[in-house]
């Protein structure tokens, strides 16, 4: 299994974002675009895990609390690793201050209980929605990204957070929860352990 934690997107957000991505892929539909519903925002990549390793892994995560929920607003547009040769296109995400924290929570506690390997890089919310080939951007695009600037896509509280399998298709992902927790205290977890 080809596991993750993520945060869902609002519907509203997503439905915007989705209709951006379409205008945008107009304009170059060279790279591979994020649908609409696979939309997320990463919380910790786990990677391929045993089926056997669930349950520790869902019981790691259970025991998740935050005080308040996450406020996450999506606003602007970058590049990984930049304009000059893009890999990734992502939206921004800014964020109450906990979200940094809950990550690494999540990442510490999946360490210690699964042995998951530990995040070395500083965590980056973000919103991916396209992946470049080759790593060249169209002028059109570039324009309508530099008009863009730091435009709000909406923002939404979070309460809860998705361990997701990912399967690998011919035609892109495939994303499927497994299960969702709530994380804000007094919340208690949904769904079984299995």
């Amino acid at each position: 299994m080809r596991l993750f934690v993520a945060l869902e997107i609002s519907t509203e957000v997503r439905e915007r974002i989705g209709q951006m991505i379409s205008q945008w892929k107009r304009l170059e539909p060279a790279p591979r675009w994020v649908s609409a519903e696979n939309l997320h925002v990463t919380l910790k990549f786990i990677g391929e895990a045993q089926p056997s390793a669930l349950p520790a892994i869902q019981e790691a995560l259970a025991g998740i609390r935050e005080q308040d929920p996450v406020d996450l607003e999506f606003c602007g547009a970058g590049f990984f690793p930049g304009t000059r040769r893009p890999a990734v296109l992502w939206i921004g995400v800014r964020s109450s201050p906990n979200l940094a924290p809950l990550a690494q929570r999540i990442d510490n506690a999946l360490t210690a209980a699964t042995g998951v390997a530990a995040e070395t890089r500083a965590f980056l919310p973000h919103l991916t929605i396209a992946r470049f080939k080759e790593p060249r951007l169209a002028p059109a695009l570039s324009a309508r990204l530099a008009a863009f600037g730091n435009k709000s896509l909406g923002s939404f509280s979070v309460r809860h957070f998705q361990l997701v399998e990912s399967k690998l298709r011919p035609g892109g992902a495939e994303y499927t929860t497994v299960r969702s927790f709530p994380f804000v205290s007094g919340h208690p977890p949904q769904g079984n352990f299995s």
